[in-house]
């Protein structure tokens, strides 16, 4: 029987992000029913601001979009929640998604940002990857 690893310090610079992201992303799940209005409105600023052909969609195309948002993002809050444990677990392939998702927080500035530069810091440290290779 080998003795429990003890967590690394730096382990908290992967996990205290990805549950910040998560969530985030769960409460916009709560806000998508509200948002269908929304959709018209910003397909028309964005016709507007390019100069291209206004767009509107009729209420059951809304819907559709709607629920495409939800699925996408109820994968996304599934796969953090997992990635999350998986690196609490020291699982390897947690470190690799976490590595991802850092990498694609980097585009979402600022905030996002700042999380993804937090997660790529925990997931090269020394003592986060070793704790990590089980």
């Amino acid at each position: 029987m080998t003795a429990p690893v003890s967590r690394p310090p730096r382990l908290s610079f992967i996990t205290v992000p990805l549950l910040i992201q998560l969530v985030l992303n769960a409460l916009s799940l709560l806000f998508l029913p509200f948002a269908g209005g929304l959709v018209n409105t910003l397909l028309a600023d964005t016709a507007r601001q390019t100069g291209g052909a206004a767009l509107t969609l009729t209420p059951e195309q809304v819907t559709s979009v709607l629920w495409v948002a939800f699925v996408i993002t109820a994968a996304f809050v599934l796969l953090l929640y997992f990635t999350r444990r998986a690196v609490l677990e020291g699982r390897s392939w947690g470190r690799v998604a976490s590595i991802v998702l850092g990498v694609l927080s980097l585009l979402n500035f600022p905030f996002g940002t700042i999380l993804g530069i937090f997660m790529l810091i925990g997931a090269f440290d020394r003592d986060v990857q070793r704790y990590t290779s089980r």
